[in-house]
């Protein structure tokens, strides 16, 4: 008897760095690179020199599948070992540490056997595909559960439920869906969005989430900030989208919709009176055209549920005193009432103004940015990307063609990337980042071509700004250059003898020169 209690370790010396490397994965963020070292980890292998970028290209995605078999292969049989080994001696005593050791890897292994099927079931809840209900995987994952973590005689130290465990795999699979499809790019500061859209879903610990802070995320408030066309409402979306919706075993039913539970309201586009009355509601008669009682989105909005705040820089003083409340006290009023509603849901906000600068100047409340940044995701530009990996831009262009028309993107890539290289340059800054970069590509489809917006009122703009420009972009040729250069001079000196000399050029020579820049000016 003494024998039998005094056991061995439960997971074997030689396994034990499998065994570390994939409990790190199960909890990791896997859009930092610490999800490849664990995976190399895992597998034996050397971490490669250059941190690898998750990102949605096909070549990535062969890799990644075929890394997610060779884990399994290592996995599978690694936990039904330990689980028999759990069952037949259950006299034997273990450490806590080693038992939280098993629970990960079973929890990776019934993750891995059931996330395709719930990718599946989230993907065709977003676009309306017919396809098995999330639910209908329940029964083969609650009899995978049961294998795993219902060891009789045991009592496991997780204490992991299934139906939130169940829950918890398809918020990932439904995060992991918006972030990685949507937010693409394999430059450095894509992937740090990434990273950053999946920790304000998760937190930087997700051990930590699975145990207590699952239904409490609502009450972090998100502020996306980034220049205009940077997709900060995609990454809202990406969050409001991704909440943690509870599962009933008995019904075998989620508690909510989370398709319908994101309310997007853009603040620019609104007068205050609408902007109140969207927000929080009105009773009839509180005003003119109130002819009947309104049910605003704070109102609408359920607790698994994001209501977002485009352009939160744009709100109205007293607006902002309101929403004050709302963040503080999680209480508001509809328009002519004195009666506290609650709001249960999440407050997501994002911005292109520089917000110190707004406090500063008194345009925006202190103490209101003090309640909104919480959790703060700044959306990288475009130009900064390019910078970062100069050949993301194909990869850009091929995921807009693809969404634009399925049936023939890479011929549509191919001459939507050789226009925009010859017609702009391998320099230009994208100064309307995304969205630019998406109507110009459908400009080449339609008209062959794309003029930028400074372009278009360079005639209105100063000469020598107009050729800084140029020059800053590299568009001009040293022909063109100096033509243009001989035409200002010219203009400033008011004769050719005189531009000859500043020049130190032939008169004639100037003449052609200067006849030639306003002829490129024009």
């Amino acid at each position: 008897m003494y024998n039998e209690c005094m056991s061995s370790p439960l997971i074997a010396e030689s396994d034990q760095p499998i065994a570390q490397a994939v409990q790190a994965l199960v909890y990791c963020n896997p859009f930092t690179p610490q999800r490849v070292e664990y995976e190399c980890q895992a597998l034996g292998k050397p971490v490669p020199a250059a941190r690898q970028v998750w990102s949605h290209r096909d070549d990535h995605d062969s890799d990644t599948g075929h890394v997610l078999t060779a884990l399994r292969r290592r996995v599978e049989p690694m936990v039904d070992r330990l689980q028999r080994q759990l069952t037949s001696s259950k006299r034997a005593t273990y450490d806590e540490s080693e038992l939280l050791t098993y629970e990960a890897l079973a929890i990776y292994l019934l993750y891995d056997l059931h996330h395709e099927a719930l990718s599946l079931a989230a993907q065709a809840a977003l676009t309306g595909r017919p396809s098995p209900a999330p639910h209908a995987v329940w029964p083969a994952f609650l009899r995978d559960f049961q294998r795993y973590f219902v060891i009789p005689g045991r009592t496991m130290p997780g204490g992991h439920r299934p139906e939130h465990l169940f829950a918890v795999f398809f918020q990932i699979r439904r995060a992991f869906t918006h972030i990685f499809e949507h937010i693409v790019g394999a430059s450095q500061p894509a992937a740090q969005l990434r990273a950053a859209v999946w920790q304000s879903i998760f937190t930087h610990d997700l051990s930590r989430y699975y145990r207590f802070l699952f239904d409490r995320m609502g009450e972090f408030t998100t502020l996306i900030t980034g220049e205009s066309g940077t997709g900060k409402e995609l990454v809202a979306r990406a969050i409001g989208l991704s909440r943690y919706v509870a599962f009933d075993p008995k019904s075998q039913r989620f508690a909510g919709d989370f398709v319908a539970a994101f309310y997007p309201v853009n603040l620019a586009a609104l007068s205050p009176t609408l902007i109140e009355s969207e927000l929080f509601g009105h009773k009839r008669g509180s005003f003119t055209g109130a002819v009947e009682d309104r049910v605003g989105w704070l109102e609408s909005c359920p607790d698994l549920g994001a209501v977002f705040l485009d352009e939160i820089g744009e709100l109205e003083p007293t607006l902002q005193v309101k929403l004050l409340r709302v963040l503080q006290d999680r209480r508001f009023s509809r328009i002519g009432e004195t009666r506290s509603r609650a709001f249960a849901g999440k407050i997501i906000a994002a911005t292109n103004r520089d917000m110190a600068t707004e406090i500063h100047q008194r345009r925006f409340r202190q103490d209101l940015y003090y309640r909104l940044c919480s959790d703060v995701i700044r959306t990288p530009s475009l130009r900064e990307q390019l910078r970062d990996r100069p050949g993301d831009l194909d990869a850009m262009i091929m995921f807009i063609t693809r969404r634009i028309s399925p049936r023939q993107p890479q011929t549509l890539c191919r001459d939507a990337a050789a226009w925009i290289r010859q017609g702009l340059g391998e320099t230009y800054d994208w100064p309307g980042n995304f969205r630019e970069l998406e109507q110009c590509v459908r400009n080449v489809m339609v008209r062959g071509s794309y003029e930028p917006l400074a372009n278009q009122t360079q005639s209105q703009r100063d000469p020598m700004q107009r050729l800084l420009d140029d020059v800053r972009h590299l568009r001009l040729d040293a022909d063109s250059l100096l033509s243009r250069y001989a035409a200002m001079v010219h203009d400033r000196e008011g004769s050719y003898e005189a531009a000859a000399r500043r020049l130190g050029l032939d008169r004639r020579t100037v003449k052609a020169r200067a006849a030639a820049g306003r002829n490129a000016m024009r």
